[in-house]
């Protein structure tokens, strides 16, 4: 049974995923979509991560007629009950908890993992599935660090198997559209594109070292990351603001918008990064900056900058997240949304495309549960059909190195200087001790 069940994942048409598509998105309501097809015919799948955006991811993952949740992982017990909790509420089987991931790997009846952990596990995490023979759908950023991105491109290519990053806006269908209005000419040739981020974000407070809550594995929650004292004020979502776990705001949100900008106007790796800011609002244990201005620059070919206003929640052009490219004949607008606006050189409207879908930037677990499914459905066809992904893996790479240079530069006070055609760091070996990181000694990633 298992054997034939296995060739049928490699051989599989469009036959159950099709009918997931045409069932489900116009509405996104009917419990119980996983029971349409035969239970041998399902992809079984692992959540490892499932505090917040794990489990919006589960809560969507189960609704598609190709899935079958066999286990639920996460350090943190409460976490993982809750998560179980959902899922039953359309799947019939009761997915398993496991607080280890590395169990998770050894388990030969799980076909694909959907990683949503903190960023400083996500390619450890990856790495170590596809060697276990797990395709993988791995929520962004893809690394930590410009090294670990360089692993995952020659893992993914090493072991053969489905990579999906969570990148979903490149599966909305509106934002296609967009985008293929762009580069067919509907502005001329864009030469600046512009993306930002808003929000008002507390402050953190100082933290208390204090006693490990029993629910939690304080030391599988750090797994690479070099060890520390827990402390009130970094579990389970201030971990990003922390450089010791976390990306900043230019990696937890700018990716997707830089992604966006390089995607449209077909840019691959920069000749000068630079960027300024800093942690201006609030006193307090958070290290990551609060305001951040990144400049990217592509030699005569073009130039993207993005803003992020953690703090300061003010919007442009009316929305908290957005780009905007500027062309030789007009702009183009892309909201956070999966809609955008056409504009001519006099800023006069001149197309409008919206969406009937209700999109909410500032839901930092879900903002677009009906969306992202096609990007999960993507990842399914992939797996199934060989259907060429949405968001590779290279591409997830490139729009996270961008902001990882961001975050160098910052971090050195100076301008970098980048290989246009590798993306590497060039002459300022003081810059280059941030290509990689120090892990907790035996943690050490490998290929």
């Amino acid at each position: 049974m298992e054997a034939s069940r296995r060739d049928f994942l490699k051989k599989a048409g469009a036959g159950t995923v099709g009918l997931a598509v045409g069932g489900m998105l116009p509405g996104f309501s009917a419990t119980g979509y996983s029971r349409i097809a035969g239970a041998t015919d399902r992809i079984r799948v692992a959540i490892i991560g499932v505090n917040s955006r794990g489990l919006a991811l589960a809560q969507n993952f189960v609704r598609q007629a190709a899935c079958e949740i066999v286990t639920i992982c996460d350090v943190d017990r409460q976490a993982a009950e809750k998560c179980v909790k959902e899922v039953k509420k359309v799947q019939d089987k009761t997915p398993k908890i496991e607080k280890d991931l590395r169990k998770v790997f050894e388990d030969s009846q799980i076909d694909a993992v959907v990683i949503a952990t903190p960023d400083h596990w996500h390619t450890p995490a990856a790495l170590m599935a596809l060697q276990a023979g797990k395709h993988v759908y791995l929520e962004k950023p893809v690394s930590y660090c410009p090294r670990e991105g360089e692993m995952l491109v020659e893992a993914a290519t090493k072991y053969g198997k489905v990579l999906q990053v969570g990148t979903q806006r490149r599966s909305w269908p509106k934002v296609i559209e967009a985008i293929e209005a762009l580069q067919s000419g509907i502005i001329g040739k864009p030469h600046y594109g512009k993306g930002w981020y808003a929000n008002n974000r507390p402050s953190i407070g100082t933290g208390k070292v204090t006693a490990v809550p029993e629910y939690l594995n304080w030391d599988l929650w750090q797994g690479p990351a070099p060890r520390t004292v827990y402390k009130d004020n970094i579990v389970h979502y201030n971990w990003h603001w922390f450089w010791r776990w976390g990306t900043a705001e230019s990696l937890n949100n700018g990716t997707h918008m830089i992604d966006l900008l390089c995607w449209g106007m077909n840019l691959k790796y920069p000749t000068k990064v630079s960027s300024v800011g800093g942690r201006y609002y609030h006193r307090d244990d958070w290290e990551t900056p609060d305001t951040q201005i990144v400049s990217l620059e592509f030699g005569q070919e073009a130039s993207l900058l993005w803003e992020g206003h953690s703090c300061n929640g003010k919007q442009t052009e009316n929305a908290s997240v957005g780009v905007l490219f500027y062309g030789d004949n007009g702009s183009l607008f892309i909201s956070g949304g999966n809609d955008y606006k056409i504009y001519d050189k006099s800023n006069k409207l001149v197309k409008e495309v919206k969406s009937d879908i209700v999109i909410d930037p500032q839901n930092k677990v879900s903002p677009a549960q009906q969306l992202d499914a096609i990007h999960i459905l993507n990842f399914f066809d992939g797996i199934r059909k060989g259907t060429p992904l949405n968001m590779s893996v290279e591409a997830g790479h490139k729009c996270t190195l961008l902001m990882q240079l961001a975050n160098i530069s910052l971090r050195t006070g100076r301008t970098l200087d980048i290989n246009p055609a590798d993306g590497h760091i060039v002459g300022d070996s003081d810059a280059q001790r941030f290509w990689n990181r120090s892990y907790e000694p035996g943690w050490e990633p490998k290929i």
